[in-house]
Order: structure tokens, then sequence, then C-alpha cells
């Protein structure tokens, strides 16, 4: 390198021709030699690549056995990654998470390009780290009790705002400070809670032990931090839009907009078996459902063997996983054709056979540096 003519090159020309490189290709010419990783991660390469919309990928969540899955035998290395699918390339993405010093650590939610994660800190207490894989720098949020980690829903917004939610008390951070900790109020414990700008949306199961009815509550984050309660929201004409999907859950859509999931009930009877899996989206402006898409039934066949499937992902893609499938089904509202694009995702990283979670990143090689 040291006679190369790149390195007379002016640095605005370099960071010019390196910003026409898809994300995956700088990471990968950053590894090149020592002047190329100068290069692209200086704040003025990084600040041209903060003016270019984010690379949407799907983030997986690792199970517990992820690690020891199929090697009882063998040493197998315990280095964590994060597994992300590329929607427009078409393939998987592997990001090491071995520069974070805890043991463990496991991804649950992203925002702005950074990732959130729950990590032992040295004291045995838990806490969240956010950090950005793509520039292998991370901060640590105050600790907080195991319990948190395991029956709490990990919220982020804009400004580094987080909420812990459960059914009955909740957890905010404003992005600097402690935590704050108050009642949540909530009628029941909450499914699938998403946040929409300052307002926290949750289904929630109003009916009893023998029949299930859902509800749509909201919250803003204001009246949350204050334990004023949540709203119910219902319209009459809605109708039985909560009653013809069975173990409904929320995602949250591009724009002003909520995504309500679930299997399509074929009658209102309290056993009554799925035609398929149906996606309705709420537009909060107008407060009206439409339907947004249904599985097609070749693809349903897959998911109706099981008696649960997850569901993730957020703005125009939501993912399907079932145990036995081996693969993810990912809806996709942006592609063209009425209803959207169905297809499936396969090389799911690990063993692939269980209930697989997940969330959106929006990776961005500007975010935290």
């Amino acid at each position: 390198m040291e006679t190369s003519p790149i390195l007379y090159l002016p640095q605005d020309t370099l960071h010019q021709v390196f910003s026409y490189l898809p994300l995956h290709q700088i990471l990968i010419s950053r590894s090149v030699c020592k002047f190329f990783n100068q290069t692209l991660t200086s704040p003025s390469f990084l600040h041209l690549l903060s003016l270019r919309p984010p690379l949407r990928l799907i983030a997986l969540r690792p199970s517990s056995h992820h690690h020891h899955h199929h090697h009882p035998n063998r040493h197998v290395s315990s280095r964590p990654l994060l597994p992300v699918f590329d929607p427009d390339q078409n393939h998987w993405i592997r990001f090491p998470l071995d520069f974070l010093p805890f043991r463990s650590p496991i991804a649950v939610a992203s925002s702005l390009g950074l990732v959130y994660l729950w990590a032992d800190s040295p004291d045995s207490c838990k806490s969240l780290v956010l950090c950005n894989p793509l520039t292998r720098q991370f901060r640590v949020l105050p600790p907080l009790g195991s319990a948190w980690s395991r029956h709490g829903t990990v919220l982020v917004g804009s400004a580094g705002r987080v909420l812990v939610l459960t059914e009955l008390a909740a957890l905010y951070f404003s992005g600097t400070g402690s935590w704050l900790k108050f009642s949540s109020n909530l009628a029941s414990k909450p499914r699938s809670p998403i946040l929409v700008s300052d307002s926290v949306f949750a289904l929630c199961d109003v009916g009893t032990p023998w029949r299930s009815q859902w509800k749509l509550f909201s919250c803003t984050l204001a009246e949350l931090v204050k334990s004023q309660g949540w709203n119910r929201l219902e319209r009459h004409e809605w109708g039985d839009v909560f009653d013809i999907l069975k173990r409904p859950r929320l995602v949250r859509a591009s724009g002003n907009r909520i995504l309500m999931v679930g299997g399509l009930k074929s009658s209102f009877s309290l056993n009554a078996s799925c035609s398929t899996i149906l996606i309705l989206k709420l537009d909060l402006d107008t407060l009206e459902w439409d339907e947004a898409g249904r599985m097609p039934a070749e693809m349903f066949r897959c998911f109706q063997e099981s008696s649960k499937f997850k569901v993730f992902g957020g703005g125009d893609r939501v993912c399907f996983s079932a145990r036995r499938v081996g693969r993810l089904a990912m809806w996709n509202c942006s592609s063209e054709g009425g209803k959207g694009e169905w297809k499936w995702i396969d090389g799911v990283p690990g063993n692939g056979d269980g209930l697989l979670r997940g969330f959106v990143f929006e990776a961005r090689l500007a975010a935290m540096s």
C-alpha cells in the first residue's frame, strides 16, 4: 500500500467513491488495511453516510440454547452473534458481539441504528446495553433486577427513551439520569405492546377464564409516568374486528399506523379453527381499520399444524415463525400487487425449527459515532 496510487487521492474523493458502496461492502473494506479503516471511520465519512437512508434489516433474538445446540460432545465457541436478514439483498449477515464485555447478551430491540441487549453486569444484576454492531461501540444503562429481563417488554424510541413494561409496573428511562418506576395500571397482562411516537399501544384480554376477549388500549408516555391510566380504544364502526382473530398481536407499521395480526377464525365458536393468518391495519389519524394482507393457503398449511406462531418485524415487513417449519415467512406490503407480497426466507441461522423472535434493525454506521 506504500506505493498504491489510491494513497494520493484527496480524502473527499475517497469518501465519495466509498459512499456508493452497499453498507456491508463498506464494512468489509474497513478490514482490508489500516488506511481504509482510518478513511472509513473518520467523522467526515460517517457524517456523509448519515445523509443516506438506513439499511432496514430483520434481526433475530438468540434462543437460550443457541450456543450449544446439537453439539453436546465437542467444544463450541460461545462467541455471541447478531444474525440479521437483508430483504433487499436476500441474504443473511452475522454481526459479532464479542466487543461487549458481558456474558450471553440477548438482543431485544432496536431504534435509530442502535441495538438494545440484556446483559449480566459484573455484580450479577441485569443491565440494558445499547450498541452499534457496525462500529462496535456501546453504552450501559443503569442496572436493573433480573425479574425485569424475564418478564418485561422493552420498547425504545427516539432521544434514547426506553420503556420496560409489565402487567403491574413499568420502568422509564428518558435518556439521562436514572430509571423511573411507576404502576402500569393495565387491565391484564399486555400482549405485544408497541411504541408509536409518544404513545404506547397494547392488547389486553378483558374476557373470562373460559373465553378471551381482546381489546386495544393506549396511553401516552406522559400519562403513563403520571399513572393516569390507559384509554380503551373502541368505535361502534369497528364491529367484531377483535373477535375474528385468534391470538391477535400488534406490530408497528410505517407512518402513523399499527398492524394487528392473528389467525382468521372460521367461526365464532369457542374452539374455532383458523383458515389463514390475517393482517389488519389501523390508521391512527382516522381510526379506521382495513385489511392489509392474508397469508396464502399453501403457506398457511405449514403454520396450521403449530398451536403457536410468532410475529415480529415492523414498517413494511412482517415475519412469521412456528415450530418445525424451519424457515421464516415474510409479508412485504411495499411490493406491488394489492395486498403485498408473501415469500419464504430460507437459511435461518441455528436450528431454525423453534419459535424465532426478532425485530427491525435500521443499520446506520453513524449511530453512536
